[in-house]
């Protein structure tokens, strides 16, 4: 009996050697999936990997790793374990024949927003963020706090992508800048939020947004009887007119610090982010808490563009530079009503420069 008592007790020791480990929940430290979430979104790995194959060789990377998914680790620790196919919603199958979940991480309310402005920059700011291996954003504008308040809070928080601890969820919406009811309604959400506003010359900026909306309205009157409420005497700056009335920052920032500290904002130069990206980002990855990982090898100067672009991540087909709607040529303006122009925001932009701290030399 004692013999076949080893015999089996060997046995069946050597089979639990060959059998598969339980990979996936042997770390106890790992973060739980949110259970609350009701709206299953598959996150696929190749959007993680995009940013961070660069890194995995990277000591720091590698210890990131201890936070994230022990599922999400174990496939970043083994590029060659590919998903084959599907084990169920929401899973995948390994060619080690083992189920991986393509989601991860929780979704949560945004820790910080780029709330402006329209036409200074801000679409490029989050690109360039989005090459941050520590920062995931949503792509579309979700114009929550000026549009779709009503929908709730918990609608806008489905709208954000899937984040793991230590990462930073963005959006981006320009128009909360310049909405006089988003300030206390981000405020309702989280007072600590933190805000960046990209700002850029309000004369440059206005000519930009009125070519915009001439690509899409071929129709449209001239800059200069839209800007003037008599376009042959240019008297009187028409500021019912949007693109001139979004210029006035220093009139959109008193609704802002009614209800968050001067401390909650980071003022990005859109003229900056142009001739300096690294530099620009720097400063905004500062502001995030982030490690400086966007820098100057991230970038090149697209000469036709005119625009910063993104260097092809490693194994990508071609640089990533913003779509045709940025860099377009701007129409001929009278010289006459950019100077009336200029001239009228002056005082608007000392009152800002004050404001905000600094100086971005638009005069």
């Amino acid at each position: 009996m004692i013999l076949l008592f080893m015999y089996l007790f060997y046995t069946l020791a050597g089979f639990s050697e060959s059998f598969p480990k339980g990979t996936f929940d042997q770390q106890t430290s790992v973060r739980k999936y949110d259970a609350q979430d009701n709206i299953q979104d598959s996150v696929r790995l190749s959007e993680y990997s995009r940013v961070a194959q660069p890194l995995r060789n990277r000591t720091d990377f590698v210890t990131s790793l201890s936070s994230v998914s022990p599922k999400f680790a174990w496939q970043m620790g083994h590029p060659q374990q590919q998903m084959l196919g599907s084990a169920g919603t929401g899973e995948t199958v390994s060619r080690g024949g083992i189920p991986v979940s393509n989601s991860f991480g929780s979704k949560t309310f945004p820790q910080a927003i780029i709330i402006g402005v329209k036409k200074g920059g801000t679409r490029a700011l989050l690109e360039f963020l989005r090459v941050h291996p520590d920062v995931r954003a949503v792509g579309a504008e979700p114009h929550f706090f000026d549009r779709f308040y009503d929908r709730g809070l918990e609608w806008y928080r489905n709208l954000m992508p899937r984040t793991l601890e230590g990462q930073v969820t963005m959006e981006k919406t320009p128009s909360y800048f310049v909405t006089k009811e988003a300030p206390l309604r981000l405020c309702a959400m989280n007072c600590d939020t933190k805000l960046i506003v990209v700002v850029r010359d309000p004369v440059t900026r206005a000519v930009s947004d009125y070519t915009q909306t001439l690509s899409k309205n071929p129709g449209l009157p001239s800059f200069q009887s839209l800007a003037f409420r008599n376009s042959s005497s240019l008297d009187t700056i028409d500021t019912s007119w949007s693109a001139v009335r979004i210029g006035l920052y220093a009139q959109h920032l008193e609704g802002w610090l009614r209800h968050f500290p001067l401390s909650h904002f980071l003022f990005v130069s859109g003229e900056r982010l142009v001739a300096d990206p690294a530099g620009e980002m720097g400063r905004v990855q500062d502001f995030l808490g982030l490690k400086r990982i966007v820098g100057d090898k991230h970038f090149y100067f697209n000469q036709t563009k005119g625009f910063p672009c993104l260097k092809k991540p490693e194994g990508s087909g071609r640089p990533r530079c913003l779509g045709k709607s940025k860099g377009r040529h701007h129409p001929l303006i009278p010289p006459e009503a950019l100077q009336k122009l200029r001239d009228f925001y002056r005082p608007f932009n000392q009152k800002f420069y004050h404001m905000s701290g600094q100086d971005f030399g638009w005069d």
